[in-house]
C-alpha cells in the first residue's frame, strides 16, 4: 500500500445544525498487484483473457475527540469509483468499539464463519458463489451494526446486526421488498498459549419472511511454524439442514515462505444429495518489497448437486 495523496472533504449537517461544517482528512491508498486466474468445471469453462490487475482504492481517515474516544472512516472503491464497502468506527476503548458498515461483510458470526488456517486464500474461493460453497456459510449480513469488546483477557465478544434492505446514502431509504434483518453473535477464546477457541450463533433474513438458523464452533492450535484448526457448521433453513466440517494446516517454512491445505465437506442432512467435497492448497512466497501467492483450489457437487470446479490463481504484489 502507498500514500498516494491527501484530500480534504466537507460535509454538511443535516436538519438540527443546517449552518455548521464538519471538515476531514482522507488519505488514498491503492496497491499494485496483477494476477493470472484459471476456473474450469461445469459450465465455467473461461477461454478469454485470464489476466487481471487491482483497482482497489481505500480512503481512510480517524481523528480522536475530546473524551478520548476515537473515530475512524474507510471507503473502499473497485474499477476506479465503483462504491466496494464502507466502515465508520467509533472507538469507546475498554468499553469497546462500534462500527456501522456497507457493505464490508463480517459482522458478528460472519466474522468467524471460517477461520480454518490458510496461507493465502480458503479451499472454497473462486469455486463458486452460493452460501453452501463457503465452510461455514455462517452469514452475518454484510450491511449494518456490530458492537467489538476485546477487554476482558483473551476473549473476544462480537454482536452483529445486519439491516433489512441494507444501508443506504446519507438520507435515503431501502423502500419494500426487503429481506429479513440478521442477529448474531460470535465469541473467541484465546486465553490457553497458541489456542483460539471460538463459537458463533445467530440467524440471517432470505426472504420478508424466511430466515436461516446458524450455529459454528471450532477450535485452531499453533505450535511454532504449524497451525491446526477444525471447525463444525450447521444451518437450518425452514427444515432444510446441512452440516459442515472443515480442516486445516498451514506452516511457515521461514519468515518468507508459507504453504497451507485446507479440505471441507458439506452434507445436506436428511436427502439423497450428493456431499460437498472441497480441497485446496496455498503458497505465499515475501522477499523484500515483492510477493508471490498462487493456490490451487478444487471442489466436487457444489451446492450438493452435479457441478464441479477447478480455480487456479497467481498473484504478484509489489510494494512501495
Amino acid at each position: 500500500m502507498t500514500n498516494l495523496k491527501k484530500i480534504g472533504l466537507t460535509a454538511l449537517a443535516g436538519s438540527l445544525v443546517a449552518t455548521s461544517a464538519f471538515a476531514g482528512s482522507l488519505s488514498v491508498t491503492g496497491g499494485a498487484k496483477m494476477s493470472y486466474t484459471a476456473k474450469t468445471g461445469s459450465s465455467n469453462g473461461e477461454n478469454g483473457s485470464r489476466w487481471g490487475m487491482q483497482k482497489l482504492m481505500s480512503f481512510n481517515g480517524s481523528g480522536e475527540l475530546d473524551n478520548g474516544n476515537s473515530v475512524s472512516l474507510s471507503h473502499n472503491m473497485t474499477a476506479i469509483g465503483g462504491h466496494s464497502s464502507s466502515l465508520l468506527t467509533y472507538d469507546m476503548g475498554d468499553m469497546g468499539t462500534i462500527m456501522m458498515t456497507d457493505g464490508a461483510g463480517g459482522l458478528g458470526i460472519g466474522g468467524i464463519d471460517d477461520l480454518m488456517p490458510t496461507a493465502v486464500e480458503e479451499p472454497w474461493d473462486g469455486l463458486g458463489t452460493t452460501a453452501v460453497t463457503k465452510n461455514g456459510y455462517a452469514a452475518g449480513g454484510s450491511d449494518g451494526f456490530e458492537y467489538t469488546n476485546t477487554s476482558m483477557d483473551g476473549v473476544k465478544i462480537e454482536i452483529g446486526h445486519g439491516m433489512r434492505g441494507g444501508m443506504n446514502d446519507d438520507g435515503g431509504v431501502s423502500g419494500t421488498g426487503a429481506i429479513k434483518s440478521n442477529t448474531s453473535v460470535a465469541i473467541q477464546y484465546t486465553g490457553i498459549e497458541g489456542a483460539n477457541i471460538f463459537y458463533g450463533t445467530g440467524s440471517a433474513g432470505t426472504t420478508a419472511t424466511a430466515e436461516t438458523d446458524y450455529d459454528t464452533y471450532g477450535v485452531t492450535y499453533a505450535m511454532g511454524g504449524a497451525t491446526v484448526g477444525i471447525q463444525m457448521t450447521d444451518s437450518d433453513a425452514s427444515g432444510t439442514k446441512h452440516e459442515n466440517v472443515a480442516y486445516g494446516i498451514s506452516f511457515a517454512v521461514n519468515d518468507d515462505l508459507s504453504v497451507s491445505y485446507g479440505q471441507s465437506t458439506v452434507e445436506a442432512v436428511g436427502t439423497t444429495s450428493p456431499d460437498q467435497e472441497i480441497s485446496g492448497v496455498s503458497v505465499g512466497y515475501s522477499m523484500g518489497g515483492l510477493t508471490l501467492q498462487a493456490h490451487a483450489n478444487e471442489g466436487d457437487n457444489i451446492g450438493n448437486s452435479a457441478n464441479n470446479y477447478e480455480h487456479t490463481e497467481l498473484t504478484v504484489s509489489f510494494a512501495f
